[in-house]
């Protein structure tokens, strides 16, 4: 039986639209860079980590699925396939958070449970209402 590894967003920029998340998820991190992963880079060309194509979130939690954010070279141009619903116990405080790290209010269904957000780069995601 397969298990969930990772959530891969393709991305015009991997290192911000990872901080993004990072910040907008609790107990998610950007990935540190070590010495090897440094020299990786710098053997292709990369002397700046925010030029790294690939970019990886880890989960705190042991097991918990990993985001990984690669640079693709064509723009978004369609609603998402698959997107993140979050959940937060003071939703209205969350969406101000959330707006404070660079996200944007897609649609508001105030009738409904959810509010519709898309991270820096147009990615849908939920905020769902209790």
């Amino acid at each position: 039986m397969a298990a969930l590894a990772d959530i891969v967003f393709d991305c015009a920029r991997p290192a911000s639209l990872a901080r993004f998340w990072a910040a907008a998820l609790d107990g998610y991190q950007v990935a540190p860079y070590d010495d090897e992963e440094l020299a990786r880079l710098h053997s292709i060309g990369i002397t700046d980590v925010e030029d790294d194509p690939t970019v990886l979130v880890e989960s705190s939690v042991s097991g918990g699925p990993r985001l990984w954010f690669q640079r693709v070279p064509e723009p978004k141009h369609v609603k998402n396939r698959v997107h993140l619903d979050l959940r937060a116990d003071n939703v209205d405080e969350e969406l101000d958070r959330l707006l404070g790290l660079g996200a944007h209010v897609f649609d508001d269904q105030a009738n409904r449970d959810v509010v519709v957000l898309q991270d820096p780069e147009g990615n849908e995601f939920c905020l769902l209402r209790p």
